[in-house]
């Protein structure tokens, strides 16, 4: 969703932006051709994205600077530098580490249980699987995947790791479809899909961050200024939806209250949500599950 980012940021030359989710630098390459005399904040937790962006983003470098975090810290990272423009979140897992078979990502070719997103981060996927217990991976396979066959897959886990612990993605697969039925083996999204969802996610415990981060981009974002995320599954939207509306909210009193005692006054306006167009899907078909939502920072009262 690039041209509908771009617009919604309504970049200025000599603004500030972060990128918060660097990824390929598709994002950031598009905001850093645009600026002049401002300067572009480009974040990322996978230490190879970051890497890969340095050329990338060659051209444009005087006004770039690149920085190895996750967005969970980025009240840290932008504690030194002034109001904001606008920022830009893209959740997720990126092609390029769902592309590398080395990384443990995927459920389509056969790697080391990894899953995580900054390489120097102590929790692995396999030791997710292999250590937790059955009330943890169920709860993740339920909570984080949505995965109506949870007890059954985390008791399958747990049952083979008792004889040998599972180290592949795709011993992990057939782990996962020994305990679905036959029904749901033959639907038409691969049976692992959720599971796999459920453990990256627990893994580098994505949707925990996400309404501290957007809470703190707020708060450095200057009146008028605007912040664009995208979310590719229902429950990172739903949080992303529930933080922004309560950001949007003013007065919190009771309704039969004559006068506001809160004081509480909406920080942003929200912008309508988007999807992608028919296009960019059948050109891209992972963005199927896109959505854009946009916010504008409001005037302090």
């Amino acid at each position: 969703m690039l041209d509908a980012c771009i617009r919604a940021l309504n970049i200025q030359p000599g603004g500030t932006y972060v990128d918060g989710t660097l990824g390929r630098a598709g994002h950031s390459r598009e905001i850093a051709r645009r600026l002049t005399t401002g300067r572009l904040l480009c974040i990322d937790r996978d230490r190879a994205a970051i890497e890969a962006a340095a050329q990338r983003l060659a051209p444009w470098m005087d006004r770039v600077t690149l920085v190895h975090s996750n967005f969970d810290q980025l009240g840290e990272v932008l504690a030194d530098v002034g109001d904001v423009d606008g920022m830009l979140f893209d959740l997720g897992v990126s092609s390029p580490q769902l592309d590398d078979p080395e990384r443990g990502f995927s459920y389509m070719h056969d790697a080391p249980l990894d899953m995580r997103m900054d390489r120097s981060a102590p929790l692995t996927a396999r030791e997710v699987v292999n250590v937790w217990s059955f009330e943890e991976l169920r709860r993740i396979l339920y909570d984080f995947g949505e995965e109506r066959y949870a007890p059954a897959i985390a008791r399958a886990m747990v049952k083979t790791r008792e004889t040998r612990p599972i180290e592949t993605t795709l011993e992990l697969v057939d782990v996962i479809k020994s305990a679905m039925p036959p029904a749901a083996l033959r639907e038409k999204q691969h049976p692992a899909k959720r599971s796999f969802q459920a453990i990256r996610i627990a893994v580098n415990g994505e949707l925990e961050a996400l309404p501290p981060m957007l809470r703190a981009a707020v708060d450095k974002l200057r009146p008028g200024g605007r912040l664009a995320v995208i979310t590719f599954h229902s429950l990172e939207d739903r949080i992303v939806k529930r933080t922004l509306r309560e950001l949007a909210q003013g007065c919190t009193c009771p309704p039969d209250f004559p006068v506001c005692v809160c004081g509480k006054k909406p920080q942003v306006r929200l912008g309508k949500p988007e999807t992608p167009s028919a296009k960019e899907v059948e050109q891209n078909p992972r963005a199927r599950s896109a959505r854009l939502r946009t916010a504008e920072k409001l005037e302090a009262s």
